[in-house]
């Protein structure tokens, strides 16, 4: 998605190829390199990148000037309409207790920095995180650690008086095999919409069964800027009401995602003031669990949206483990026709 957006828009760049500086409101970098050589690029996602490794830098641009500043481990920047935030947190500093975990308390304590950061900015609304914590299927203590991770993110939420339900911002939360804890976040001061998809349970309202805090997140937001809307999809798999469907059958699972995100898409339709949002238009990032099943899933993407849809491909464990690929999706409508 190359088109320029005066109020927020994203690419991928290299390393060699000139930037508009003046409007580069922050870069995360995906994959075992390092990151993008400018002082705005935050951080590293230690995700390998499909097919064939490497890097990839995704940057965000907006309208400007920018004001820049970091509050302990947390950075951001910000312009007048949306602000980008990444940290990164260590769980080896947050020594379990016998009150909470060490994923619980980082959860809380990333959490609690952002919030006080978009407070201290006056960003009222958090819109898009992305979350990454170390194996996130495994057991630890007797509870799974995504789930212990969404105690921690939860407590933070309640704290800081933000809504953990209706109005919870889009997300995605994914597994890498080790390092850090990181998020990293858009937030605004204009007031984002909340989209849910009527073919699942809204994930705020899950049963106990997926954990003693249900994981708060919406399943899309859509942004109005200024002469725009943009619409953020979470992290969509397989699940129909809270089940996971097709277990083992990374194509099935691919189909059935794909048919969310289009109800998604539709339901942004209904709220949006400039609607035209269509799935073929997206930029997505396609998660698979292993990858091994990369050239399937490709081939149902290919088969449902054709091949010019842009895609940034990577292998990560996806928060339930019988699922095996995931999807997260943006998308621009502006005033101006293309």
């Amino acid at each position: 998605m190359t088109r320029h957006f005066s109020s927020l828009s994203f690419r991928k760049i290299s390393n060699d190829e000139p930037i508009d500086v003046d409007h580069f409101l922050g870069a995360v970098t995906y994959g075992t390199g390092g990151h993008y050589p400018h002082p705005a690029s935050f951080g590293v996602v230690p995700m390998p990148v499909l097919p064939e490794g490497g890097v990839v830098h995704t940057a965000w641009f907006a309208k400007g000037p920018f004001t820049s500043g970091s509050q302990g481990n947390l950075q951001y920047r910000y312009d007048e309409n949306v602000l980008f935030g990444f940290i990164a947190l260590n769980e080896a500093d947050f020594p379990q207790t016998s009150e909470a975990s060490a994923i619980q308390q980082v959860s809380h304590a990333a959490y609690s920095s952002i919030f006080n950061t978009i407070k201290m900015t006056e960003f009222r609304y958090l819109v898009r995180c992305w979350n990454y914590l170390p194996r996130i299927n495994v057991d630890d203590g007797g509870l799974e650690r995504y789930k212990q991770f969404n105690i921690g993110r939860q407590d933070a939420f309640i704290a800081a008086q933000f809504s953990h339900l209706a109005g919870s911002p889009s997300a995605c939360a994914l597994g890498t095999m080790d390092g850090k804890l990181v998020v990293y976040f858009l937030a605004s001061r204009a007031e984002p919409h909340s989209i849910e998809n009527p073919r699942q349970i809204s994930a705020y309202h899950y049963p106990e069964q997926y954990g003693p805090r249900s994981p708060n997140f919406s399943r899309a937001v859509l942004l109005p800027l200024h002469g725009m809307e943009v619409l953020f999809i979470s992290g969509t798999a397989s699940i129909v009401s809270h089940e996971s469907l097709h277990h083992e059958d990374v194509v099935a699972q691919t189909a059935e995602t794909l048919r969310n995100i289009e109800i998604i898409v539709e339901q942004a339709n209904l709220k949006s003031r400039l609607g035209g949002f269509t799935t073929r238009e997206l930029c997505m990032k396609v998660f698979v669990r292993h990858a091994q099943d990369l050239e399937n899933v490709a081939r149902v993407l290919c088969e449902h949206l054709g091949d010019s849809i842009e895609v940034t491909w990577l292998q990560a464990d996806i928060c339930r483990s019988e699922l095996l690929v995931e999807i997260e999706a943006f998308g621009y409508r502006d005033d101006v026709p293309v």
